[in-house]
């Protein structure tokens, strides 16, 4: 696989020419449609086919992956242009392999709200290991909040992908809530009630495991989360599921805030099966313009964080989205967000040049607005991908885990199914 970057004078066909590769697979592996216009500064996938199959009358993608000894989950992975429920058709060029060596096995992580298309949920889901659904939250007698999961999980259970229920401390708002965290943190009576609705739950829907998602938790009830994580993971397991924790990007042990004081990285590292670390957000929707998760500022995490949990354990947060701020910047004013593809789409309208950083490894651009108003766009490309992809066999890790997947950006994927063989 190449990345290469959209030059001034560029179009597809030249693209295709230089790199002898196909033009359908190159839009689909891009996202690109008919009406899409190439950006100086754009990034590309380019893939190059090892193995190709014609396909013939009577054929199945079982029957194909079975001749050529691979899975009906890879095919799907290598043919961006299958869409479900992916009829054949004789005639149909299938990528059964393509060249390039991998480094080795990860598992994926990817974040999904109830409310995912059937599309991208379908397009996402060979390239994932877990699914999370998010989330549940519970009210002050210990009830679990109502989630209308059952589409999901039923799409799911079409593939490998093992579901996992989030339990986070989400209000009826949908607001992380601190008082109610600590309600439950510190009543040992609430607990035993949502911990068994918990167990009730992943029983009945077919959940895999656990995530427990706890955010802005007072700083004096580190200890008592610490021993809920205790409880909850010790009756998961009696019951056969794993537990995973979402963790604030800390870079030492002593970094003050409401995101990061009772995130204690080794005592809970020691208790839980997986740690997710939330690396991104560094530019986010009230702060000022920056990349979404900088490279730079994720190594001071990973840094730490080996030091103090088995690196076979984390999971490299990576973000599908970008802000778009307006400028001059005001505090306290709200950046809109927007997916990796409308970013691309925003430059292409305004005629703006995207813009690569060195150091955040992230692809930004500026434009000027029919009103006058200027505006600065932090997102990822494949570059971006590439490069936090990277420091998973950097540092030894388990693997990604990507929030959100409530939008399909191929290039994230395939850069990642690139680099890795994804453990289904």
């Amino acid at each position: 696989m190449d990345i290469y970057v959209v030059k001034q004078g560029d179009s597809l066909f030249k693209i295709v020419k230089r790199f002898g590769v196909d033009l359908k697979r190159l839009m689909s592996d891009n996202g690109l449609g008919e009406e899409n216009t190439l950006v100086v500064g754009q990034s590309l996938i380019i893939q190059y086919p090892e193995v190709v199959y014609t396909v013939k009358n009577g054929d199945s993608i079982n029957s194909i992956a079975q001749a050529f000894h691979t899975s009906p989950i890879e095919i799907l992975r290598n043919n961006s242009l299958l869409t479900y429920p992916y009829d054949l058709h004789v005639g149909d060029e299938l990528v059964i392999s393509y060249k390039g060596e991998k480094l080795r096995s990860i598992e994926t992580n990817g974040y999904a709200y109830v409310y995912i298309s059937e599309d991208s949920l379908r397009k996402v889901l060979p390239f994932l290991t877990y699914l999370s659904v998010f989330s549940y939250g519970y009210d002050m007698n210990g009830q679990l909040l109502p989630l209308e999961d059952e589409a999901t999980l039923r799409i799911t259970s079409d593939y490998k992908t093992r579901p996992i229920f989030v339990l986070s401390n989400l209000d009826e708002e949908e607001e992380f809530s601190s008082e109610r965290a600590s309600l439950l943190l510190n009543d040992k009576a609430l607990q035993e009630i949502v911990i068994d609705n918990v167990i009730q739950y992943m029983k009945e829907k077919n959940f895999k495991g656990l995530d427990v998602d706890f955010e802005y938790l007072r700083p004096e009830d580190r200890e008592a989360y610490i021993a809920f994580l205790q409880k909850i993971t010790q009756r998961a397991h009696e019951n056969g599921y794993f537990v995973f924790v979402a963790l604030a990007p800390k870079t030492s042990a002593e970094q003050k805030g409401i995101l990061y004081e009772a995130h204690d990285y080794p005592a809970i590292g020691n208790i839980v099966d997986g740690v997710l670390l939330m690396t991104y957000e560094y530019g986010y929707l009230y702060g000022e313009p920056m990349a979404v998760s900088p490279v730079d500022k994720v190594r001071e995490v990973l840094d730490y964080a080996v030091t103090v949990i088995p690196s076979d354990k984390l999971f490299l947060g990576m973000p599908n989205y970008g802000y778009n701020w307006t400028l001059p910047f005001v505090q306290g004013t709200a950046a809109n967000v927007l997916t990796n593809a409308e970013a691309v789409e925003l430059a292409a309208w305004y005629g703006a040049e995207i813009q690569f950083d060195k150091v955040a490894q992230s692809p930004f651009f500026v434009y000027t607005d029919e009103d006058g108003i200027a505006h600065e766009v932090w997102f990822q490309d494949a570059r971006s991908v590439f490069a936090l992809g990277s420091l998973i066999e950097e540092y030894n890790l388990r693997g990604a885990g990507v929030w959100n997947v409530m939008t399909y950006f191929p290039q994230h994927w395939l850069v990642l199914n690139s680099l890795y063989d994804i453990i289904i």
